[in-house]
């Protein structure tokens, strides 16, 4: 399976809007500095996102980002998927023509692993994600100084 970082990035930025006050806009900047992902390239995911129908956006001062669902009816997969991330752990990217042109013998075994990755990621929501013990103690900003850019003595 490949996973690239569009993927990995899209899911760590919506548990960290998910993990948030839901009525009030996060700055993808803000997002971007926690997790140190480059600004521009989250901003191109939001957008990719918010297109898909899982953020919301609002303008102006105090403008940003918002769920557009709920916590619980966002799913990793849902996540994955609307940034274009293929799940495959076929060398034939499932075109079946992996051993010189036809499928290899192994070829369903890695398409039904495929199918139990794809079943695992949408069995797994943001409301639950935001709910592991690691994040409950960052809920309220409670992020080292360090993860922040700050200087401490």
């Amino acid at each position: 399976m490949k996973l690239t970082t569009k993927g990995r990035y899209a899911v760590t930025a919506l548990v960290d809007l998910a993990s948030r006050h839901q009525s009030e806009p996060i700055s993808i900047a803000e997002v971007a500095l926690r997790h140190r992902i480059s600004v521009a390239y989250l901003e191109r995911l939001a957008g990719v996102m918010r297109a898909k129908g899982l953020l919301k956006s609002v303008r102006g001062p105090k403008g940003g980002y918002v769920l557009a669902k709920p916590p619980a009816q966002i799913t990793v997969a849902d996540i994955i998927q609307a940034v274009d991330e293929k799940i495959d752990t076929t060398r034939c990217h499932g075109k079946g023509n992996c051993h010189e042109g036809t499928m290899c013998i192994t070829h369903h075994l890695w398409d039904r692993l495929n199918q139990e990755i794809f079943d695992f990621l949408k069995s797994i929501t943001l409301s639950e994600l935001i709910n592991e013990p690691h994040l409950l103690a960052q809920k309220n900003n409670t992020y080292p100084l360090q993860w922040l850019g700050a200087n401490h003595a």
